[in-house]
């Protein structure tokens, strides 16, 4: 196994990655890095072989890792990248930092980024898949980041920079997001606190919040524009197609597309991650074999499947 840089923070060999996912599978990364602050992990980084893979990772809550897990240096930020604070109505928020809490925090200080309320993750995973919810996105409220590039220079990038759409971002790879700034609308903070009560009722109310899901699946096949706003006029909702391929409820070994939601994808109990992407790439063709579309993944699957 390659000889990896000291480090002052965890460096973990063939860390199992399973309980670090919302889902609950997948095999080892063969390390895990816990960088104790952002200059550790920038002094790793610069020093690490350049031909080492490196994947950062959040808390797994949009993510398949395969049974075989992943070739990589996994780089999963904690305590030291989870402040948030607020000042003349911006929100600097490190990457660890849950998407809840910044919404609740924000709130409580008059600024409404309520959107963030109900996105399952931290801030890091938020910025890359550009995550949003009733009618509000990141690219709608981000200023810049920080991050620390695969060759270890901390580096600030303006929102425009990471050219955000519907579900993707243009961060390089290798690249670890450490903090980010957002500015959103004054607001009465009990007022923002009762739209986010709200939020969360219409949200247990339609999906499966209790079940063991990386929240949506796939993505809405169409009707958004480039900068991943909805389109009502064209509006196309995943779960509708998946409905009308007579897939809502589908079972493959322990996992099942959701009877209350059915864009999301369920371990029902004891799934593989190749039951759960096996399922998600059935539920594809059957759509694609009903309605000519292509659903496209939501949830990010790395990694390798397990060896025969």
């Amino acid at each position: 196994m390659t000889k990896l840089p000291q480090v002052r923070g965890v460096l973990t060999p063939n860390r199992p990655l399973a309980d670090l996912t919302w889902l609950r599978v997948g095999g080892p990364a063969d390390w895990l890095f816990q960088p104790e602050d952002e200059q550790d992990l920038a002094d790793f980084l610069a020093a690490l072989d350049p031909a080492v893979p490196v994947f950062p990772m959040g808390v797994g809550s949009n993510l398949i890792v395969r049974d075989g897990g992943l070739r990589a240096v996994v780089v999963r930020l904690g305590r030291g990248f989870n402040a948030i604070s607020v000042a003349d109505g911006r929100v600097t928020a490190g990457a660890a930092a849950l998407d809840a809490h910044v919404a609740r925090k924000s709130a409580a200080e008059g600024v409404d980024l309520t959107f963030l309320r109900t996105i399952p993750g931290a801030i890091g995973g938020a910025i890359r898949m550009n995550a949003g919810c009733y009618g509000s996105y990141v690219a709608d409220r981000l200023l810049s980041v920080r991050a620390v590039t695969r060759a270890g220079e901390i580096v600030t990038m303006a929102a425009a920079d990471l050219n955000l759409r519907y579900r993707q971002s243009d961060l390089p790879e290798g690249w670890v997001l450490i903090e980010a700034t957002f500015e959103g609308p004054r607001g009465d903070p009990a007022d923002l606190e009762a739209k986010m009560a709200d939020q969360i009722a219409r949200r247990d109310a339609s999906q499966p919040t209790k079940d063991r899901t990386a929240g949506s699946t796939f993505r809405n096949p169409a009707g958004f524009s480039s900068t991943g706003r909805a389109d009502d006029s064209h509006d196309l909702k995943a779960w509708k197609v998946i409905d009308d391929a007579g897939m809502r409820g589908a079972r493959r070994g322990g996992a099942q597309m959701s009877e209350m939601h059915s864009n999301f994808l369920v371990n029902a109990g004891g799934a593989t991650a190749a039951d759960l992407e096996g399922l998600g790439e059935e539920v594809r063709k059957k759509v694609f074999q009903n309605s000519g579309i292509c659903l496209e993944w939501e949830i990010m699957r790395v990694g390798e499947p397990a060896a025969e």
